[in-house]
């Protein structure tokens, strides 16, 4: 049997049987091949009269993955699209894990959306806080699964702590983790020598997630992106909605792929202002510590974080306030704005520094 074969038949081992043995819902624009044709389209009940909406979307976003394989140098053929990536989140555990009996490991502090799919899919998860410097326990996570466990989510850069995590754990975490490795890079553009896309060829449970609404800037077009095995993403395709990205979000997302160094601009001015915020900050005698960050955000330790969040808010400025999380108390997480808004932020908190 060829390492692909077995690649396939341990993925399928993963996955719900009865996500293996659903039957998808094909969708009218699926059932032909146009082969560059100009087509009558009399097949999906669409209103005829052009309003340059008025057709469904490419269902299975053609022309966008392939532009997207281009930009990172993988087959379109490895990419599932989500409604951002809270869609792709929710499709891995929808296709692997069975709810009431499989399981997720989560190492808090972490993204909070783990959790929330988690408990809608009616998985358990497990947690593996992470260390006090924030990085991976990498014998205590491999200890804490068994056989039911499925799948890890690590995102890198962390989420809230802002930092990346070492590339040799993520890999022995591959290796030895028995489900797939979910690697969230949200903010990867912040912090590319971080990304493990390259490791999806060498290990098939590798899954890693990006989006376009960090440095691409487009939160409001909702597209989040995985990238993993063949076999993952023909799985991810069977339970999605028929047309879940529609045709404006593919449009414009095409339009910013052409525009990549003006992103590349934007990620250089952020990472100069969060540069500039960490050399003012300290000055700041209630700040007792900031944390490292990778990402467009950091974390700073505090003496009071409430007190201090409602002083921003009477400022008009609003962090995130994380001190729920674990190893997290008295912290606020700060996104780096624009030069007019840090500059703002540096005000309000020297006028709260008193």
């Amino acid at each position: 049997m060829t390492s692909k074969m077995k690649a396939k038949e341990r993925i399928l081992q993963w996955a719900r049987p009865e996500i293996i043995a659903l039957k998808p819902y094909q969708s009218a624009r699926q059932e032909f091949v146009s082969n560059g044709r100009e087509m009558i389209l009399l097949d999906a009940n669409e209103n005829p009269f052009n309003s340059t909406v008025n057709r469904y979307p490419d269902p299975m976003q053609n022309k966008l993955k392939s532009r997207i394989a281009e930009a990172k140098g993988i087959d379109s053929n490895q990419i599932f699209l989500g409604n951002g990536s809270d869609e792709v989140l929710n499709q891995l555990m929808l296709v692997f894990c069975k709810p009431g009996k499989d399981k997720a490991i989560l190492l808090p502090p972490t993204f909070g959306m783990y959790q929330v799919c988690a408990d809608i899919n009616g998985v358990e998860t497990l947690a593996v806080p992470l260390t006090k410097n924030f990085q991976l326990d990498v014998e205590a996570i491999l200890a804490a699964q068994d056989k039911h466990t499925k799948m890890i989510f690590i995102p890198s850069p962390n989420n809230p702590t802002g930092n990346c995590f070492e590339r040799e754990d993520v890999i022995a975490i591959l290796e030895g983790f028995k489900g797939l490795v979910v690697l969230d890079e949200a903010y990867v553009e912040f912090a590319a020598k971080y990304s493990c896309i390259d490791l999806l060829e060498q290990y098939s449970n590798l899954v890693v997630v990006q989006t376009f609404s960090k440095a691409q800037g487009m939160a409001g077009v909702r597209l989040g992106m995985s990238f993993a095995h063949r076999q993952i993403i023909d799985l991810m395709n069977k339970v999605k909605a028929p047309y879940n990205i529609n045709t404006l979000t593919q449009e414009l997302v095409l339009k910013r792929l052409e525009e990549q160094g003006v992103v590349q601009q934007e990620v250089h001015q952020i990472l100069l202002e969060k540069e500039r915020l960490l050399i003012e900050l300290p000055a700041i005698s209630f700040i007792k510590t900031i944390y490292p960050s990778h990402a467009n955000f950091f974390l700073i330790k505090v003496d009071k974080s409430k007190q201090r969040y409602n002083q921003l808010i009477e400022r008009g400025i609003v962090v995130r306030n994380p001190s729920k999380n674990l190893n997290c108390a008295n912290t606020l997480r700060i996104t780096v704005g624009t030069t007019e808004e840090n500059n703002a932020l540096i005000s309000a908190l020297r006028t709260m520094d008193i």
